[in-house]
C-alpha cells in the first residue's frame, strides 16, 4: 500500500495517545507514609528480618491525602505487604472504599541484612564509607547480609505478575516500599537499579502490565501531598 492509498481526515492526522489493551492491568505503586525516627539505640522490631516501624504523625496525614487522591476514582482491588506502614498507610483508603486488602509478601522492602531496624537511616546520613560505596555501585548487598539486586528483582517480578494475573484488566493501588518500588521501575524501564528508589513517601507511581510488557506511565506523583 502507498502512502497515496491512505485515507486523511480532514486537518491530518492528530499525534496518538497511549491506549492500554483491555486486558491489561494498571497498577498504582505507592509508598508507604513517613516513619517514625530511627534510634540506633533503639531498634525497631522485626517481622520475618525485615525492619516494622509504625507511621509517624506525618506519615498518617500523609496516607490520608493518599485516600482524598484516590477514593473517587475506580479501584478493583488493595495490596499492601506484610509490613504494618504499608497497612497503616492503606487504612484510609480501605475504610473509604471498603475493599479488604489483600496481602503480596514479594512487594516488601529490600532487606537489608546487618542494617536492619533503622540503622540503614544512620549509615546513610552519617556517609558510612559502605552506604557510599552501596550506592555508587548500585547494589543492595554491599550491605553485609543484604538482598541483591537480583534477588529483589525475582521476587518483585513475581508479585507484580501475581497481581497482573489475578486482577487482569483492572486498576489497583498497591502500598509498597521504596527499595522495591524502585526495582519495579527499573524493571519496567530497563534502567539502572538506583534509578528510582528516591520515592518520596505517599508518592504514586504508575505501571501498565500486560502479559509480555511493562509499561511505565508516572513517577513519584506528590502533587496531592501540598
Amino acid at each position: 500500500m502507498s502512502t497515496e492509498d491512505l485515507e486523511v481526515p480532514a486537518g491530518g492526522h492528530r499525534q496518538v495517545r497511549f491506549s492500554a489493551p483491555p486486558e491489561a492491568t494498571e497498577i498504582l505503586l505507592v509508598r508507604h507514609g513517613e516513619t517514625i525516627a530511627a534510634d540506633p539505640e533503639r531498634p525497631f522490631p522485626l517481622v520475618d528480618g525485615h525492619g516494622d516501624p509504625e507511621l509517624a504523625p506525618e506519615g498518617v496525614e500523609q496516607a490520608v491525602r493518599v485516600a482524598d487522591r484516590l477514593a473517587g476514582s475506580r479501584i478493583d482491588a488493595i495490596y499492601v505487604t506484610t509490613l504494618r506502614r504499608t497497612l497503616e498507610t492503606a487504612a484510609p483508603l480501605v475504610e473509604r472504599t471498603g475493599l479488604v486488602p489483600i496481602p503480596e509478601p514479594d512487594l516488601r522492602e529490600v532487606r537489608l541484612g546487618e542494617w536492619e531496624g533503622g540503622l540503614y537511616r544512620h549509615k546513610v546520613v552519617s556517609l558510612d564509607p559502605v552506604a557510599l560505596e552501596m550506592f555508587e555501585r548500585e547494589r543492595w548487598d554491599v550491605v553485609p547480609g543484604a538482598e541483591s539486586n537480583e534477588e529483589l528483582a525475582r521476587r518483585v517480578r513475581a508479585g507484580i505478575e501475581r497481581i497482573s494475573r489475578d486482577q487482569r484488566g483492572g486498576r489497583v493501588v498497591v502500598f509498597s516500599h521504596g527499595g522495591a518500588i524502585g526495582m519495579v521501575l527499573s524493571l519496567a524501564t530497563g534502567s539502572r537499579p538506583f534509578a528510582f528508589v528516591a520515592v518520596d513517601n505517599g508518592s504514586i507511581s504508575t505501571i501498565i502490565v500486560t502479559e509480555d510488557k511493562w509499561f511505565h506511565r508516572g513517577y513519584n506523583d506528590v502533587c496531592h501531598l501540598g
